[in-house]
């Protein structure tokens, strides 16, 4: 798998990049925005690791400019600890995930590695799962055409159980993704939202989507057990 890491603090860049490269990922850098956007446009990169606050041009700039160019590469975001207005922006923009600096390099490589068990495929607008339907352009979620209301957190439950589909989740797994920072979160929370969500899209059709490995934690079959 082949990295653009986007950081123009150069002793920063060099720690991350070499300990990725001895994780086996190739990985590229560049020092500013514009370095990075075009390596991001003409290098075939499986995901970016992307500073807010770059030289030249921007972080949120360059991420703007890909998504506008329909470029999907995953993207983590860096932002400094108190930047909340930054990582709203940046999400809404198109960023997958951000990670507040400083942090813990094991972090980085977990949200890594949870960006790149993503299949391609569960970056078209609509996602499509034996009858279940996800729009992760408007939210809208339908099973055999009939719509279903979720809130807020069963929805991103559901989209992350979906891009992932057919692997299985760990409640840790699960929670780091839906609460980000909240490590404090109790895991339990985890089986509270999947009977939810099960009420919801599993009850009453004849195909369970939502799939309980039994000391491993959750899956999105697409196809019948």
């Amino acid at each position: 798998m082949r990295l653009l890491l986007v950081e123009d603090e150069k002793d920063l860049a060099g720690i991350v990049a070499q300990g990725l490269e001895e994780e086996g990922y190739i990985v590229d850098v560049a020092h500013d925005g514009e370095e990075g956007l075009y390596m991001a446009e003409n290098f075939p990169i499986d995901a970016i690791i992307l500073d807010i606050m770059l030289p030249v041009i921007d972080g949120l700039t360059v991420l703007s400019t890909l998504r506008r160019k329909s470029i999907l590469t995953p993207v983590i975001l860096l932002t400094a600890r108190d930047a909340l207005l930054d990582k709203i922006k940046g999400l809404d923009t198109g960023a997958d995930d951000y990670l507040t600096k400083p942090f813990e390099f094991d972090e980085l490589l977990a949200r890594v590695r949870s960006l790149l068990r993503r299949k391609g495929e569960a970056k078209e607008a609509v996602i499509r799962i034996d009858t279940l339907e996800i729009n992760t352009a408007s939210h809208e979620v339908k099973r055999e055409g009939t719509d279903i209301k979720l809130s807020a957190r069963e929805y991103a439950l559901l989209e992350y159980l979906a891009y992932n589909k057919d692997c299985v989740l760990s409640r840790s797994d699960i929670v780091e993704h839906i609460y980000h920072e909240e490590t404090d979160m109790d895991s339990n929370v985890v089986d509270v939202y999947i009977n939810y969500l099960r009420n919801k899209v599993d009850k009453g059709f004849k195909t369970q989507l939502i799939q309980t490995v039994r000391g491993a934690g959750y899956m999105l079959k697409s196809e019948s057990m």
